[in-house]
């Protein structure tokens, strides 16, 4: 039977089951939830294999982004990006990600992952590709380099977003689709107070399995079929059906993916 909506998943590491059959059981429980379309953040040079292994076995489901994690961003990160940018010209992607800034792990290296994000914000405009942003405890220092950045070219979606509303509308404002995961669901989050007043064009879903797993799930290893959960919640918090939240929320991929 053909579902009657299609749910999109835009930031899955589900690749860390790459060539095991923990891999074909979570995407049938994506199907069996309608989740028909998952986007796979890269991290390092280590998850390339891995990334491209998921997109191979499942290519009507599965597609790659390519780009250097901020917490992957050590002395090393120049040759780390040399070889990201090599595969990057060998392989069909769809996002430079996932890049930004990450001051909860390591600030001390901060005008490395500044200089990091430059360069593949550069990448992603000679490309014409979207960025998916990782930002974690620095949004000041993101919008300060996104100001600088910023231009015609620029767009993508800002990963995980867990803003306040000032924050959402000055990323929408930047051009950036604000990704909503697990934890809207979270009670004393307070996400959910700013996803209610977003209006849902501006917003794509995200799961960041295996990690952030939503309500019922919290504290658990999360699965992109969990998206269901998140896509449950946006659609309660803005009163309409399931079937028109993943209509507006998977369109809003396409748009950003250009897929």
């Amino acid at each position: 039977m053909t579902p009657t909506y299609q749910l999109t998943d835009t930031h899955t590491h589900i690749y860390y089951h790459a060539n095991s059959e923990r891999l074909d059981v979570q995407l049938k429980d994506c199907f069996d939830k309608n989740i028909t379309r998952l986007f796979l953040p890269n991290v390092d040079t280590q998850s390339i294999k891995p990334i491209f292994d998921t997109v191979a076995a499942y290519p009507e489901n599965c597609f790659a982004m390519l780009g250097l994690h901020p917490c992957s961003v050590k002395n090393d990160y120049k040759a780390e990006l040399n070889t990201i940018e090599k595969a990057i010209s060998n392989h069909k992607i769809y996002a430079i990600g996932e890049i930004g800034l990450d001051l909860y792990w390591d600030k001390s290296t901060l005008d490395i992952q500044k200089d990091a994000f430059r360069t593949q914000v550069k990448w992603a405009k000679d490309l014409g590709l979207p960025i998916a942003i990782h930002c974690r405890e620095a949004f000041d220092e993101i919008f300060e380099l996104l100001d600088e950045l910023k231009d015609n070219k620029l767009f993508g979606i800002f990963h995980c977003f867990t803003g306040n509303l000032e924050q959402a509308h000055r990323a929408i404002d930047l051009g950036f689709a604000l990704g909503i995961g697990g934890v809207v669901t979270y009670k004393k989050a307070g996400l959910d107070h700013v996803v209610k007043e977003i209006d849902l064009k501006h917003i794509v879903l995200e799961t960041d399995a295996p990690y952030l797993a939503p309500s019922p799930f919290r504290g658990k290893e999360n699965e992109s079929a969990y998206l269901y959960y998140i896509a449950e919640k946006v659609a309660d918090l803005h009163q309409i059906s399931m079937e028109k939240l993943a209509e507006i929320t998977t369109n809003n991929s396409r748009t950003v993916f250009g897929i």
